[in-house]
């Protein structure tokens, strides 16, 4: 499956632009779009600069891997596009691992329209051991979406 523009969207207003590396909430150095690699696996660091073209192509190499990842954790389970680009956002946040030792795939795995999913999205809104408003309010859009109608 391939992530929609929805999807795509949503990770672009989270993440946001930055062409100089920054700190993150995890205190991880980041650049672009919330890229902490670069497509040659080099580790960002702090002083990189980049610009907005190579922030856009970074992002899709980088969406590509979580979309590949994501895919190979739902190990064949159906889900719709908006669900797909619900979870891949979720993973492009906190990592694959995080998602892939998850109650969330569990949920997910044993039935996608489970509605105990959105307590599931609620629950990782925590980065540098605090609680956040943005990844708050992320988890809701993100759970918002998994659950909208395919139009």
């Amino acid at each position: 499956m391939k992530l929609t523009n929805k999807g795509l969207s949503l990770i672009k207003q989270f993440e946001g632009l930055k062409l100089s590396a920054y700190l993150c909430d995890a205190n991880v150095a980041t650049i672009g779009y919330g890229a902490t690699y670069y497509n040659n696996n080099v580790k960002v660091k702090m002083g990189d600069k980049i610009t907005q073209e190579d922030a856009e192509k970074l992002l899709q190499y980088t969406v590509r891997s979580f979309e590949a990842n994501v895919f190979a954790l739902l190990n064949g389970v159906q889900v719709n596009s908006n669900q797909f680009d619900a979870l891949v956002s979720f993973a492009f946040n906190l990592g694959t691992a995080a998602l892939a030792k998850s109650t969330l795939l569990k949920k997910v795995k044993a039935n996608p329209n489970d509605s105990t999913i959105t307590a599931e999205f609620a629950k990782w809104v925590n980065a540098g051991g605090l609680k956040r408003n943005g990844l708050v309010t992320r988890r809701r859009l993100e759970s918002e979406l998994y659950f909208s109608k395919i139009v």
